[in-house]
């Protein structure tokens, strides 16, 4: 059982672990557990709960004693019997499940909508009756009132079954090409089906009009969102009375109320996955909605994230047992998860015992999900040499980075760093050694790294203790000894370059006061060598004189500001000669430019005179357009100002222009001709 947490909700998943084969005999399977702590330690909580290769729907029946799963291969469907934890009966059939639904309260009246446009009847002994849809199925709803099956499909029709009578009734027709889910409200028993348009058709099915029609694809689609497509509608749920939710293909789940045509709250998954699945939670007023990768909990009224989960399959479909805590997936693989969440509600009455286990488990915590991975960034991936591991199974995206098995880790350190360990063991030592010094009687003596800086805060704290010695404050903490500033004198990283251009400028008078420091630093370094502990000034000027040094640095701040300049400038003039020596070296190749097709090469002027305009303001450029004909300015009837832009032509177009011009005035010139001549043997034939 592993054990992960997020927003400090705790989820316990009840069928983590390895799965013995089923064709192990019982003595092998004892020896591999008496071998293996995983095994020995993992939690069956039904025998066998799993499908041979996938599974694709998964329900609970009304009185939650059974759990009936489908799935392939081949397709079949069993039922798992949670009194006798165990599997009740396993049935195959001839072609894969769509849907179906469980029409009793136990497993007695099943209803199976499978791929070949069949519907398949099953009763408490097996297979009952079946019978054909004219067009391929979607989904469909049972209405418990008048017995009718609604279904839906890549049809404008919703075909109507009625159960009692055991023959097809009049089909409801609607405005959608395709229909793709549907649901009736438990309450009202109102129909709502969501098209492949983004639609929810509302239905009344006593009179069988259409009463409502919304249009969620537009509503949809937020300031937040990027879609690409117009958003189907892939899940519709109803909640009480008046609240529906609705999933769409590009990941966002809308919140309605049936009174109001604009959504109550649109969530967004932010994975662009079809949303598969929709459950509310009364207890905690949470909505429960999944796509093929993610399952969020979020609450219905604020749409703050409860918490999540990502399995490491894709999810098929998600099952709430109901009035507990426990949560169960069918998914791309044979195995179907089981989750069981404290917070959401007790576990039920046929596991009562996993209350007091994790109970347990929060008085003695043991390792998290995470303890097993390294958390490493798209840098760390490159360094060692993992970057064309992103997409696959073996990195799981997290946030800014991925998730990655720590033995992994461990083997590509080594091989990317192999005297990685030595160093560290060293430097280990080496602290070890120093903690051991520290414990020793010793002298005051600067530390390794940044001498100078150290040496002006000791300046510094012996002039402001002596200021609160008369003033008689209280001492403030020296940077010297806090713990939060150790490394700054320790690590050789945080070392301060003094030659660097932002140093020079900022510091203008370091030179001199620099020189006073290095003088202290020998005389220090000295005493140091000979053992000798520094209580007294070292020798100097007298304060007089410092004093006076002081204002003359004062007044030389300008002149030393200056002569730093001068001298950055002359370095880099150095440097650009570098560059130009190096430049003459090394041999020039002839570079090669494409023209764009219709266009034709002129001089190298006309780029540097489009430069020359792109940096120029609008209202220049716009005068320039207007000069050149291209632009119109003109004031409207309202106040406001209108402009009319007219493109530039290319010379390829010009000269096809004038082409046509050409063929234009031959033509008429030859129709001239001919009227001319018609004309003239007219009139010959007239006087003959």
């Amino acid at each position: 059982m592993q054990v992960s947490s997020l927003n400090e909700v705790k989820i316990y998943s009840l069928s983590a672990g390895r799965s013995l084969p089923e064709w192990l005999s019982d003595r092998k399977k004892r020896a591999l557990q008496k071998k293996d702590v995983d095994i020995r330690r993992r939690i069956e909580l039904i025998q066998d709960f799993e499908m041979p290769t996938v599974s694709t729907k998964i329900k609970v029946s009304r009185d939650g004693q059974y759990i009936m799963a489908v799935g392939t291969y081949k397709p079949r469907v069993r039922c798992f019997d949670t009194y006798q934890l165990s599997q009740k009966f396993e049935r195959c059939l001839d072609s894969e499940v769509v849907t179906f639904e469980i029409l009793s309260d136990d497993y007695s009246k099943i209803v199976f909508l499978q791929c070949g446009r069949f519907v398949e009847f099953h009763s408490q002994h097996g297979h009952y009756y079946r019978t054909r849809i004219p067009k391929f199925g979607r989904d469909f709803s049972y209405h418990y009132p008048s017995c009718d099956l609604y279904f839906v499909g890549a049809s404008s029709e919703v075909y109507r079954l009625n159960l009692e009578q055991g023959r097809f009734l009049n089909s409801l027709q609607t405005e959608a090409s395709e229909s793709n889910v549907c649901d009736i409200n438990p309450v009202h028993f109102l129909f709502a089906m969501g098209t492949a348009e983004g639609k929810v058709e509302c239905w009344d099915p006593r009179t069988r009009n259409r009463v409502g029609l919304l249009d969620c694809a537009l509503s949809s689609v937020t300031a937040d969102t990027e879609i690409e497509g117009l958003p189907s509608i892939s899940a519709l749920k109803f909640d009480g009375a008046l609240n529906m939710a609705v999933g769409t293909s590009t990941g966002q789940v809308l919140l309605y109320d049936l009174r109001s045509s604009n959504p109550l709250i649109v969530k967004d998954h932010h994975y662009g996955l079809p949303i598969k699945s929709i459950q509310f939670q009364h207890q905690l007023d949470l909505i429960i909605s999944a796509d093929s990768r993610i399952i969020k909990m979020w609450n219905k009224d604020t749409g703050k994230i409860f918490t999540s989960m990502e399995p490491e399959h894709d999810i098929n479909d998600v099952c709430l047992y109901p009035n507990s805590g426990m949560l169960m997936t069918a998914n791309e693989a044979p195995k179907m998860n089981i989750y069981y969440i404290p917070v959401l509600g007790p576990a039920p009455k046929w596991c009562s015992f996993l209350d007091n286990l994790t109970e347990e488990l929060e008085e003695n915590p043991e390792s998290t999900v995470y303890d097993d991975y390294k958390f490493v960034t798209r840098k760390d991936l490159e360094n060692l040499g993992l970057a064309h591991l992103v997409g696959s199974s073996l990195l799981r995206a997290y946030m800014h980075g991925f998730f990655m098995d720590i033995r992994l880790y461990h083997k590509a350190k080594m091989m990317a760093n192999p005297f990685a360990y030595e160093e560290y063991r060293r430097e280990k030592i080496r602290q070890k050694i120093e903690e051991t010094r520290a414990q020793r009687v010793q002298l005051k003596k600067l530390p390794k790294v940044n001498k100078e800086l150290a040496l002006k805060l000791i300046e510094e704290e012996g002039e402001e203790q002596q200021i609160i010695k008369k003033r008689k404050q209280k001492n403030l903490p020296s940077l010297l000894k806090d713990d939060r500033f150790k490394v700054m004198f320790e690590n050789p990283d945080f070392q301060v370059d003094e030659q660097s251009e932002e140093f020079r400028l900022l510091n203008p008078l370091v030179s001199k006061i620099s020189e006073k420091r290095k003088r202290k630093l020998k005389i220090l370094e000295e005493l140091e060598a000979q053992g000798q502990e520094e209580e007294e000034e070292p020798e100097g000027k007298a304060s007089d004189a410092e004093s006076s040094e002081s204002s003359d640095d004062e007044k030389g701040w300008v002149e030393e500001v200056r002569k730093q300049r001068k001298l950055l400038r002359q370095e880099e003039k150095l440097k650009r000669q570098e560059r130009l020596k190096e430049d003459q070296q090394t041999l020039l190749k002839p570079q090669f430019f494409e023209i764009k097709e219709g266009e034709e090469f002129r001089s190298f002027k006309d780029s540097a005179k489009k430069q020359k305009l792109m940096k120029k303001t609008l209202e220049d450029r716009l005068k320039l357009e207007e000069k050149l004909g291209t632009l119109n300015v003109s004031d409207t009837t309202v106040g406001s100002k209108q402009a009319t832009f007219k493109l530039k032509k290319s010379e390829q177009q010009r000269k096809q222009q004038e082409a046509e011009k050409r063929h234009r005035q031959e033509r008429k010139s030859l129709r001239r001709s001919a009227s001319h001549l018609k004309s003239r043997r007219g009139r010959g034939r007239l006087f003959h």
